[in-house]
Formats: structure tokens, C-alpha cells, sequence
């Protein structure tokens, strides 16, 4: 070998040859090349061999890298996948990240979904984003449960509530939507109505029944999650005997929702 890379929290060394990195991926060879100059210009400065400190990545997920430069195919684990394709769109590899997407795919999980939600919205991977989004529409209430569900960004949530067809009733979509915003609100060190103010205008609150609405205002005083003319258009589509006010997708049934008795005046199809 002759470049030597000293990788993760754990310093550990990998060894690599120049050619291969030069010529299998141009980020490498800007990195490669800058710093052979720079070591002409400059006795005294890191030599073309190296090392290069790479701190920010695992030796895993690195290593899988090389693996993909060297033979063309890559050794994934569901540990590593998401990182790898991480790894694989900073560098510009764009055959690494078609396997990365196809074996998180092949390999999704509950725990693992909106993880890889999150990140197929980063990058703009819109086969993994629609993959995702079914996968969380068939198992909605464990899928709200999990951690990755309470790290989504208020933008791919408010993508999520969009969704007709997630497999939950409203209340539980709502108090999923509460827990979600009280963990964001305590990391971004920011108010819960500030946080949650995108997702929120997706729940289907006329979907709820009146005694649901009064438990949903008794809980709202205490953290104001829904604007209070949110909850009142609820109430007046109960009052009115249809969606009055409320845009037509916020009364429409999910997939999940459980029927109430006052659905067949929101819906304008109904006999």
C-alpha cells in the first residue's frame, strides 16, 4: 500500500493504494492529489502516503468503502447500511448507494424504518422514500413506538401524517404526534407548539368524536401542542354536520381509523 487512512474514534489504520482510490472515485482523487502538491510545495507537511484522519466515520462503514473501490460489491449489515449510504453519496458513489438502498429494502425493519425514512429524504432517494412509507402504512401503531419514529424532522413527519392509508385511529395518531413533539421540543430546547407546527396541521382532528375533542382540549391546555382554531373547526364541522372550514383531506378516513357515527357527514360521497 501507499496511503494510510486513520479512521474513527478508534484511530484504527487502513491501508489502501493510491491508484485504486484515483481512479474508482474523484473524490478520493482530489484528496489524493491536493495533498501530493501541498507536500511538494511544502516539505514539511503530511506526506502523499499519509495518514489521513478520518474521525467522523466508523472503521465499518469505511471499510465497506474500500471494499466497494477494490471488488465492485460491498458486505452490508443492517448495523452499517444506512452509514454506508451515507458514505456512499459524500463521496459520489453512486453504484454503492443503489446497493445500499436495495439491501435496506431487502432487510427493513420496525425499528429501522423511519431511520431509513429520514435518510432517504436527505438524499433524495425517492424509491426508498415511497419503500419506507409503505412499510410504516402496514404497521403504523409499532412503528410510532420506536425511537427512529420520535427522531423523524418535523418535515418527514408532516410527510407521514399525509398518508391515507396509515394503519391507526386518530387519537392514537395524535398522542404519537404529542410524544414525538415533547422529545423534539426537549432536544431542540424549543416550545412544543413551535416544534410540532408543521406536523400538526395534518391530524385529521374532525375524524375525532366529541367526548374524544374534550379530552384532546383537556390534555392541549397543558402543553398547547394544536392551536386552539384547529380543535374550534373540529368542533364546528360536529356542530355544522360537515367539514366546514376544513380542508377536505383533514376529513377523510385513514386506513386505521376506527368509524364514528358523525364520518358519514364529513364525507361528501356518502349516502
Amino acid at each position: 500500500s501507499d496511503v494510510t487512512f486513520v479512521v474513527g474514534r478508534e484511530k484504527q489504520k487502513v491501508f489502501a493504494h493510491r491508484c485504486v482510490l484515483a481512479c474508482r472515485c474523484q473524490a478520493f482523487q482530489g484528496m489524493l492529489s491536493q495533498e501530493l502538491v501541498s507536500s511538494e510545495d511544502s516539505p514539511g507537511s503530511i506526506p502523499p502516503q499519509g495518514p489521513f484522519i478520518l474521525g467522523n466515520v466508523q472503521p465499518e462503514v469505511f471499510l465497506a468503502v474500500i471494499e466497494f473501490l477494490y471488488t465492485n460489491s460491498v458486505t452490508l449489515n443492517s448495523h452499517i447500511a444506512l452509514e454506508v449510504l451515507t458514505s456512499s453519496v459524500e463521496y459520489g458513489l453512486q453504484d454503492l448507494c443503489k446497493l445500499c438502498v436495495k439491501f435496506i429494502k431487502d432487510t427493513l425493519s420496525v425499528e429501522q424504518v423511519c431511520e431509513a425514512l429520514q435518510a432517504a429524504v436527505t438524499y433524495g432517494q425517492a424509491d426508498l422514500q415511497q419503500h419506507c412509507l409503505a412499510f410504516i402504512e402496514g404497521c403504523t401503531t409499532a412503528v410510532v413506538r420506536t425511537r427512529g419514529f420520535h427522531e423523524l424532522s418535523d418535515v418527514v413527519l408532516a410527510r407521514v401524517l399525509r398518508s391515507d392509508r396509515l394503519a391507526i385511529d386518530e387519537p392514537d395518531l395524535v398522542q404519537a404526534v404529542r410524544e414525538w413533539a415533547h422529545v423534539s421540543s426537549a432536544v431542540l430546547e424549543r416550545p412544543v407548539p413551535e416544534v410540532a407546527a408543521l406536523p400538526v396541521r395534518e391530524l385529521r382532528l374532525p375524524l375525532l368524536s366529541p367526548s374524544e375533542l374534550v379530552t384532546l382540549e383537556s390534555h392541549n391546555q397543558k402543553d398547547l401542542l394544536i392551536p386552539v382554531e384547529n380543535i374550534a373547526a373540529a368542533w364546528r364541522s360536529h356542530a355544522l354536520r360537515k367539514g366546514s372550514g376544513v380542508p377536505s383531506r383533514l376529513c377523510r378516513a385513514r386506513s386505521g381509523t376506527r368509524p364514528r357515527d358523525h364520518h358519514r357527514h364529513l364525507d361528501p360521497h356518502a349516502k
